[in-house]
């Protein structure tokens, strides 16, 4: 059965300044591109072990939910981090140490140079340090090993062990700060300064944007995979996102805008309801944070406060904003990890999951579905972010393992 948890119902913010018409302007060329697109996908389909992640059609699911059609771009493979953020802070990682090496060789240089060549012989002095809530930090740590240089990392007390370790397998040094993810970002940049470490945050803050423009260039990649793979002249109808600081939601907002014009989908930005800091700033009309201790299963996704260049673009292209309780998630993790009339099982962690929860919520509640224009006829993508990133809490919550999940859908395939 389709979780159908109405007993609170959903928090919503249309954005009156979004409309399909609007240009993307300069300003948002700023942040997003096709140009610095064009750079990113041109370096990164060359990286050791790129392929494009499925993007699987939900036919069951769609049909019992009462839509034509849903899409499911299943990230639980990308680069064997098992998350859509391999893609935005290993670039960023790369486009620093490729400047650097490029400066002191006085030649260009490219991924195979710092892969295997005489270029990463140049920057293994270089340090470069993130804050995270795991996935982050596992593509930062990736990104420094692949590409030859050091790598460290801060936790804040709410990461589990697992994801830790998960970092640590990278050849990262991981330190455990107190506090929110706000607070190790905060301190993640204070010790930079004094290390003179390179900071590769996915989120922006007044004097620090160039880095972060560069992790979500690179969530872009995943965008794009996704308009290749839809069926010839079918477009998604609306795109529920995911968000924390917001780089994936005006990554995958600014991607579509700029190439899809007016065709574009409506988007839907996505928080949990006790970190919905994009859902406070669009009430607001300015950037928000919000306080407490963020606490929520979706952890990847427990930010107090947006980043400043992802809300430029979403203030503008974002359609809607709402939020779903932590309740929800397990119920869809299940669901997915079951299959739905003849539909693939799939591996989906808990942040994986919250744009499709929140479709489902939608959907239950007629008034709020007509406000976004679902209809009977609407074509949905949601973004599967992550897969089992803390197996034992996968576990847990889903009552069975990854592996066997993953087992049943090599069978029923």
């Amino acid at each position: 059965m389709t979780p159908n948890d109405t007993s609170r119902r959903v928090a919503h913010h249309h954005n009156p300044q979004a409309a399909a018409e609007n240009p993307y302007l300069d300003r948002h060329r700023a942040i997003i591109s096709r140009r610095r697109f064009d750079d990113a996908r041109r370096e990164m389909v060359r990286w050791p072990g790129y392929e494009p992640t499925p993007l699987v059609t939900l036919a069951g699911l769609a049909a019992e939910l009462g839509i034509r059609t849903l899409w499911y771009k299943d990230e639980s493979g990308r680069f064997g981090l098992s998350s859509f953020k391999a893609l935005g802070g290993a670039y960023a990682v790369f486009r620093q140490v490729v400047e650097i090496a490029s400066n002191r060789l006085r030649r260009p240089v490219h991924a195979a140079d710092l892969v295997a060549g005489d270029a990463r012989d140049t920057i293994g002095d270089i340090t470069v340090t993130c804050a995270t809530d795991g996935n982050h930090g596992r593509s930062v740590a990736w990104g420094a090993r692949t590409f030859g240089c050091k790598c460290v990392v801060f936790v804040h007390e709410g990461v589990s062990g697992a994801r830790v370790a998960a970092i640590e397998r990278y050849g990262a040094t991981v330190r455990r700060v107190s506090g929110t993810y706000d607070d190790s970002v905060q301190f993640a940049a204070e010790e930079a300064r004094a290390r003179d470490w390179i900071v590769i945050a996915d989120t922006s803050y007044p004097g620090y944007s160039d880095i972060p423009k560069d992790v979500m260039q690179g969530y872009t990649l995943m965008a794009d995979e996704v308009l290749r793979q839809l069926p010839a002249a079918t477009l998604p109808t609306h795109a529920f996102v995911q968000s924390g600081v917001g780089g994936l939601a005006a990554a995958v907002c600014g991607h579509f805008w700029e190439t899809l014009g007016p065709r574009r989908p409506r988007l839907i930005v996505v928080e949990p309801d006790r970190s919905a800091c994009l859902l406070a700033s669009a009430r607001a009309g300015r950037p928000t944070k919000v306080r407490g201790r963020l606490e929520t299963v979706m952890a990847g996704l427990a930010c107090g406060a947006p980043s400043r260049i992802a809300w430029d673009i979403l203030a503008d292209g974002a359609d809607d904003f709402i939020t779903i309780p932590d309740r929800v998630v397990a119920p869809v993790m299940r669901l997915l990890a079951e299959g739905v009339g003849g539909d693939p099982p799939i591996v989906a962690g808990e942040s994986a999951v919250a744009g499709l929860a929140a479709l489902i919520r939608v959907l239950a509640q007629p008034d709020l579905a007509a406000a976004l224009g679902l209809a009977p006829d609407s074509r949905v993508l949601v973004l599967g972010t992550e897969g089992a990133t803390d197996p034992d809490l996968y576990e847990r919550m889903v009552g069975r393992t990854a592996d066997a999940v993953a087992d049943s859908r090599m069978t029923s395939g």
